[in-house]
């Protein structure tokens, strides 16, 4: 697992803006989840990666700044909506 999320980091640094659906920038982890035409399974492995060390912000551990976004956020958020997502998965 850990190579497939470091794998998904890699991936999203080289890509640029994060953008899930064609015109739908990604700003915040709730995006991640209303992005109606990704999988469950994808939507928990970009906020896997995002709440990952990979995007830690440098002195401030509890803050992840993923590439394409405007603004960090706080590991809290990101934990949040993978909470959500577990619900709505059934876990």
């Amino acid at each position: 697992m850990t190579n497939v999320l470091q794998q998904a980091a890699t991936d999203a640094m080289a890509m640029g803006p994060l953008v899930l659906v064609p015109g739908m920038q990604v700003e915040r982890p709730i995006d991640i989840l209303r992005a109606g035409s990704v999988g469950i399974d994808d939507k928990r492995t970009i906020l896997a990666t995002w709440a990952s060390d990979f995007y830690a912000v440098d002195s401030m551990p509890g803050l992840r700044h993923l590439p394409g976004t405007p603004e960090p956020v706080t590991i809290d958020e990101i934990q949040t909506a993978l909470k959500e997502l577990d619900g709505r998965d059934g876990h």
